[in-house]
């Protein structure tokens, strides 16, 4: 496998206030989600400013030192961090799975941001930044489709390889699952990549919900490419056996309101109320209503 590359940033607005929570073991949470917009052009050359919404999490004493400085919804923040994928046991049976950020910086900025009005009562930043970077391997063999309107997708399998010493100085290693979409003359140029080949992605964060067949919402979090750079099996002095893939500007690459859902159901807006959505009632894409029971340690 690939030497993993795993970073995220986000320059937003805290959406609401964030919180500080404790696993039953004592382990510090603080959580808190980060909004901003992405301004991008779409394929029919009008700009779009598609909203996001992330969830940021840190742990341990870091968390506690966070909380401390009593951030507020509506500061605006950069944060620096990693995907994380966690897996855990459904209580109606059956494994469930999400990513999300694990913020490894968080710091105030100095001016005051261009706040959004959301319909639920929180805020986003009118611009900010959301950038992911990664190294990893396909995990199988991509299929390159078109809509109906004839753009083309392509859904990578990404494994993100982490290694790291824990305090006993025994190497530990993880692999993180991310799902990364490609679009038109981005999804063409890669589609004769293979599993287990290694490649380099950058792209922006996006949350995905959809309802499924049984009438069960899912969400998902997810990679949406505006780059991709085959790397060689096994590269030396940095020359690569494959042929990488041009550069591709955000222009060629295709909104998440302009296109349409070519692999999932219907999506469904945000409804939940606040009592049962910790996202507090706010106008995003889902995804929240699906976090493992807080009273349940994760496997960070």
């Amino acid at each position: 496998m690939a030497r993993g590359m795993n970073h995220v940033y986000l320059i937003g607005a805290l959406a609401r206030d964030p919180e500080l929570r404790y696993t039953p073991n004592g382990t510090a949470v603080f959580e808190a989600t980060v909004a901003g917009e992405d301004h991008i052009i779409g394929n029919d050359g009008k700009e779009r400013k598609l909203p996001w919404y992330h969830r940021v999490s840190i742990l341990g004493k870091p968390a506690e030192w966070q909380a401390e400085r009593n951030l507020k919804g509506g500061d605006a923040v950069m944060v620096e961090g990693n995907l994380e994928y966690s897996q855990w046991e459904a209580p109606e049976g059956g494994k469930r799975s999400m990513v999300r950020v694990k913020a490894m910086r968080m710091e105030q900025l100095g001016t005051e941001p261009e706040l959004v009005q959301d319909a639920g009562g929180g805020v986003r930043m009118g611009s900010g930044m959301n950038e992911v970077m990664m190294i990893g391997n396909v995990v199988r063999d991509p299929d390159l489709r078109y809509t109906p309107a004839g753009d083309a997708v392509l859904g990578l399998g990404l494994a993100v390889n982490e290694t790291w010493t824990d305090r006993q100085g025994q190497k530990q290693e993880k692999t993180h699952w991310i799902d990364v979409t490609l679009w038109r003359e981005l999804a063409e140029a890669m589609k004769d990549l293979k599993k287990g080949d290694p490649v380099v992605v950058q792209g922006r964060l996006v949350n995905e919900a959809w309802t499924d067949k049984d009438g069960n919402k899912r969400n998902s979090t997810k990679v949406e490419a505006t780059r991709v750079e085959a790397l060689s099996r096994g590269a030396v002095g940095g020359q690569s056996g494959y042929a990488a893939s041009p550069a591709t500007p955000r222009t060629q690459t295709a909104s998440s309101a302009a296109r349409p859902q070519a692999t999932r159901a219907q999506p469904a807006r945000a409804t939940a109320s606040a009592g049962g959505n910790r996202s507090g009632g706010l106008d995003i894409d889902q995804g929240l209503d699906d976090f493992p029971p807080e009273e349940e340690d994760l496997p960070f």
